[in-house]
């Protein structure tokens, strides 16, 4: 394998896209990759986020990293990061963000000079809890599978599909949860649900909200903005969603848990897959050839049994379907800035 020279990291397109969730980890996965395999990096942040990158840039220098080597250009989307795109100097794209930009970049390798591309795009998990499940231990994970870094994570479990025997306990349950999450300043450490990014966001969630609450939809927790200073928004909880719901087609990427009721194995299959998404799912029940049914039959880059958001850098991570392309983390991860290079050699024979 020969690495690729140059690798442009384009880490977002326009104000509203969601890549500025983890600043720091997706910077890290993607130039630990690069540089693993021999290649300069640009790297071009979120607007939202671009101080991250920039301290990232002057630790590199201040660690000895050759000048040329790590390079960090801020600016916007539409500017910045569609240069990069398009420059015929770049052999790779890695980006993280929205499905739509996603198609931006694969038509600007397409009209530049075929770049390769690595997208990890958006989610629309299923979490799938079984009637035989620990309902606790179920209700606990589903809880953080949603609300961890306020709702902010392309890997969030937001379809909670609960079989029907044990449906009432677990919704009673996740909207005690959720009431009794502590929302408020980061920097306070008894915090657990901080602000969302920006204004744009926070009226997104909530007009995803209100359409939940139009479409018939039973709010039993939360349901709008927290009072005070900033972009905070209650941990809301949704019952009785059906999966025509806007809240259960879009991606929110905030603090909303909509949970669905369901029947059988092959049902709760089949609605699982009905989705342009697959990146991730999670299964909880105590029957294993159940659990292995449901990994091996859910169309996604990734399935938990029994947890959610294990993530470890052995472990490829990354998607299908609108979800994305390639791999990062593990070998995998490395090999996407990789070419594969066959060099043939005549040995000579004697007398010849």
């Amino acid at each position: 394998m020969s690495a690729a020279p140059s690798v442009g990291e384009v880490q977002q397109s326009t104000p509203s896209e969601e890549v500025w969730n983890f600043p720091l980890v997706l910077l890290a996965v993607k130039v630990g990759s690069a540089l693993a395999a021999g290649c300069t990096v640009v790297i071009k942040p979120a607007e939202q986020t671009p101080l991250t990158a920039l301290h990232f840039a002057s630790i590199c220098a201040s660690a000895g990293i050759p000048s040329g080597v790590v390079n960090v250009v801020t600016g916007l989307g539409a500017t910045a990061g569609a240069a990069l795109a398009n420059h015929m100097d770049v052999d790779k794209i890695s980006f993280t963000g929205s499905t739509d930009v996603g198609r931006l970049i694969m038509k600007a390798s397409a009209d530049s000079n075929l770049k390769k591309v690595t997208l990890e795009l958006g989610g629309k998990s299923p979490c799938i809890v079984f009637s035989d499940a620990n309902v606790d231990h179920a209700v606990k994970m589903a809880h953080f599978a949603l609300f961890f870094n306020s709702g902010q994570a392309c890997s969030a479990a937001s379809r909670c599909f609960v079989q029907e025997d044990i449906y009432d306990e677990f919704v009673a349950k996740a909207a005690q949860r959720a009431n009794e999450k502590i929302v408020g300043d980061p920097f306070n450490p008894k915090t657990e649900n901080g602000p969302q990014i920006d204004a744009i966001q926070h009226k997104k969630i909530l007009e995803l909200i209100e359409s939940g609450k139009g479409e018939g939809a039973r709010l039993v927790a939360g349901g709008g903005s927290k009072e005070g200073k900033g972009f905070f928004i209650e941990p809301t909880v949704f019952a009785d969603v059906t999966d025509h719901m806007r809240i259960a087609r879009e991606e929110i990427f905030g603090p909303v848990q909509q949970i669905m009721k369901f029947r059988s194995v092959e049902e709760v299959i089949q609605r699982a897959n009905d989705s342009n998404f697959a990146l991730a799912a999670s299964v909880f029940t105590k029957d294993i050839n159940k659990a292995l049914t449901i990994a091996n039959s859910i169309k996604s880059g990734i399935v938990w049994i029994n947890c959610h958001h294990v993530f470890r850098t052995q472990a490829p991570f990354g998607g299908c379907k609108e979800s994305g392309m390639g791999r990062e983390y593990a070998e995998e991860g490395i090999r996407e800035y990789c070419e594969i290079k066959t060099v043939t050699v005549k040995i000579p024979q004697k007398n010849s």
